[in-house]
């Protein structure tokens, strides 16, 4: 079985609604609310997304990633935020995240984007593994209103 990293379709909706709740419960959180408004958002092909890739295998989704692009005062050129990551966990360890993540960073040298960079939850350690492989771990610190 061959794992395709794709954009999504209108088609997935339902599939991609199991996924970006699993995302939610994962993150023990609730985005009912917007929900709709995101997977519009996520289909209207803006140039600076919201966007969404998915890996699929034989018709199922295994996972997501969605991202979007912006600008900085540090640079002319665009960055990438990595919004949200997510793989079904009887999935996790065949490398789903990884090809997810790739294919994201394919997008940014596709776009001549600076850097791609994302959020994640400390207890998230299974995530944080693989970012530690991929990515570099900064000293940021996040704050919020």
């Amino acid at each position: 079985m061959t794992i395709v990293v794709r954009s999504l379709k209108a088609e997935d909706r339902d599939q991609w609604q199991v996924l970006w709740k699993g995302y939610q419960d994962f993150y023990e959180t609730n985005l009912d609310a917007v929900t709709d408004n995101t997977w519009e958002r996520l289909l209207a092909g803006e140039p600076d997304g919201p966007r969404c890739l998915v890996a699929e295998e034989d018709g199922k989704l295994l996972g997501l990633t969605h991202y979007l692009f912006h600008a900085t005062t540090w640079s002319p050129k665009q960055r990438i935020y990595l919004n949200d990551l997510y793989t079904v966990p009887e999935s996790r360890g065949k490398g789903i995240g990884r090809k997810l993540i790739e294919a994201v960073y394919a997008v940014a040298d596709e776009r001549d984007c600076e850097t791609v960079y994302w959020l994640t939850q400390d207890f998230n350690t299974a995530g944080r593994r693989l970012y530690d492989k991929v990515a570099k771990l900064t000293p940021f610190i996040k704050y919020s209103r």
